[in-house]
């Protein structure tokens, strides 16, 4: 290995250590459910995104194995040639129709779909307008894009709008955020953003990964939430979250949209198509959702029931209706010390801290399922309240 790279990296490493921000690779040795095998323990599963539970359900996971067995364990060619199979036409027309799109693409990851969208629409004569809290995928799409980047403050609006008022003389002008905030939990105000985009004659993008299954009155998302369905450009999210886990992202729009993308963005083009295993397993959960709402009701109740629960403690929580929860700890080496003394007593769930979110901002990033028992949400709010007094966080 080159000496420089070894001394660099080497250095670093060694600094995660002393501030203690380094992250332990954990092992999961179950499937994902309320509770996990984890690292050789049984603990509650507090940190992961199965916002439905889908990602252990046994009919997801028999379309899976059946998937598997007719098609082979993966499309073994990129999507343009000969990868996509009956199944991965099935599901584009299933979640077109669901979300209230004409057609949809399927992309390896919903970050793989951002970067598609925003490389593939903008040139260098066009502006995309982004939130200063979007996903990281959204903030690469930025940055390899051509186009004049203009960044917002969270849910700043007036700022936004400066923004499309300012660049009225250059080309597409695209207004881009993620639905529910990955590290905030809240949601963007689509139905002000719509307004704007309508005023300036802007289009939108909206990343639905944590808020499809979750939000909505049928779970499809912000945009139902915000009564602006037909009024959002285009829509992208993943399969691996709520509906079952397994990975992949899609595009959302109309037929052109679609048919332009497949012929231009080039995360889209240059990769393999998603495994039929995993299509099958997407196709399956939509099913699950759109038939039993009780699974998304059931979600909120637990999500109600946990943030109770965090008030009760003392501690200070963000977010809002969306199933990430964070609960602000400030200075990042409390937040990872409290997070591994609460592995150590069953209860796992994620630190963040800088430069993720702001020092002094650093957080546990609780995600709830719709798997959790009122037993297993019992237990973690007394190990989370032993552990901050403990730790004299309350």
């Amino acid at each position: 290995m080159n000496r420089e790279l070894q001394e660099f990296v080497g250095k670093e490493v060694a600094s995660f250590k002393e501030q203690g921000t380094y992250r332990t690779k954990h092992v999961l040795q179950s499937e994902q459910a309320g509770r996990v095998l984890l690292d050789g323990k049984r603990v509650v599963m507090l940190g992961c995104s199965n916002y439905l539970g889908l990602a252990s359900d046994p009919r997801v996971k028999e379309a899976a194995k059946q998937a598997v067995d007719k098609y082979g364990c993966g499309a073994a060619s990129v999507s343009e040639v000969c990868g996509l199979t009956d199944l991965h036409h099935e599901l584009r027309g299933r979640l077109a129709r669901f979300l209230g799109t004409e057609d949809a693409l399927l992309y390896p990851s919903c970050s793989t779909a951002n970067a598609g969208v925003i490389d593939g629409l903008l040139r260098k004569e066009d502006v995309v307008l982004s939130d200063q809290l979007n996903h990281a995928s959204i903030v690469d799409g930025c940055r390899i894009s051509a186009a004049d980047k203009k960044i917002y403050p969270h849910k700043d609006l007036g700022r936004l709008e400066g923004y499309l008022r300012d660049t009225g003389e250059a080309g597409l002008r695209m207004i881009v955020t993620d639905g529910v905030f990955s590290m905030e939990g809240d949601t963007a105000p689509l139905d002000r953003i719509v307004e704007l985009a309508r005023k300036y004659s802007a289009l939108t993008v909206v990343d639905e990964s944590h808020a499809l299954g979750v939000l909505g009155k049928t779970g499809r998302g912000t945009i139902e939430q915000y009564g602006v369905g037909g009024e959002i450009d285009i829509q992208t999210g993943t399969f691996g979250k709520a509906l079952g886990g397994a990975g992949g992202g899609y595009v959302c729009g109309s037929q052109d949209l679609v048919d332009y993308l497949y012929h231009r963005s080039r995360s889209f083009i240059f990769t393999n198509a998603l495994p039929p295993a995993t299509v099958a397993g997407a196709l399956t959960a939509l099913s699950i959702l759109e038939e039993d709402p009780g699974l998304v009701q059931r979600l909120r109740d637990n999500t109600q029931a946990f943030r109770e629960g965090i008030d009760t403690i003392g501690l200070k929580l963000l977010g809002g209706e969306s199933a990430i929860t964070p609960i602000i700890i400030g200075e990042t080496p409390e937040a990872y010390a409290m997070a591994s003394s609460l592995t150590e007593d069953g209860v796992f769930l994620g630190a963040v801290g800088y430069p993720v979110v702001p020092k002094g901002e650093a957080r546990l990033r609780v995600q709830i399922s719709a798997a959790l028992t009122e037993d297993d949400l019992d237990f973690s709010l007394e190990c989370i309240e032993r552990t901050a007094k403990k730790l004299g966080v309350v």
